[in-house]
């Protein structure tokens, strides 16, 4: 005949706590990826964004094979940039905060980002994760810069970059 020995009440409370804690963890991990894609607006259609791209003086690509692109921090398509506005055809990670950056240089990781923040242009908001319009402030000039770079401002990840033009 086996016996069995019950956990003490502090094993058993340690065990309960810390499994509590991490479904709370994943739950919250898990609420922070979902929120954005939940809440975000339509993105344009194919449609809107080609009428967008008329204009274009410049294209370039987004790619997921950047240096810190990764399983969560990624994009893919089609990026144009007008005196106007910059528009994309494609596809980012779902995130939150994203935000639309015109550099000088070509980053691809977060520690080039930090670097050439100070010189960069922020454009705006990107609030879909297919294809999207970001109108350009008024007075910018993209001629002046050669990368769009989509960037998460609340966790300081890099999402994608795509070189349109080569520096002069």
């Amino acid at each position: 005949m086996t016996i069995r020995s019950r956990p003490s009440p502090r094993l058993r409370t340690a065990v309960l706590l810390a499994s509590h804690a991490l479904t709370l963890l994943v739950g919250f991990g898990a609420g922070v990826y979902a929120l954005p894609i939940l809440t975000a607006p339509p993105g344009p259609s194919a449609e809107q964004v080609a009428q967008a791209a008329v204009d274009s003086m410049y294209r370039g690509e987004f790619r997921r094979d950047l240096k810190d692109s990764d399983a969560l921090h990624w994009g893919e398509g089609t990026v144009t940039v007008s005196p106007q506005q910059i528009s994309f055809t494609g596809r980012l990670a779902p995130g939150p905060d994203y935000k639309l950056y015109l550099s000088s240089e070509f980053v691809e990781t977060e520690a080039d980002f930090q670097r050439l923040k100070p010189t960069m242009l922020r454009v705006g908001d990107v609030k879909t994760f297919e294809n999207f319009i970001v109108p350009l402030p008024a007075g910018a000039d993209p001629s002046r810069y050669t990368s769009v770079i989509v960037w998460c401002e609340t966790f300081g990840q890099f999402i994608t970059a795509a070189r349109y033009r080569d520096p002069s």
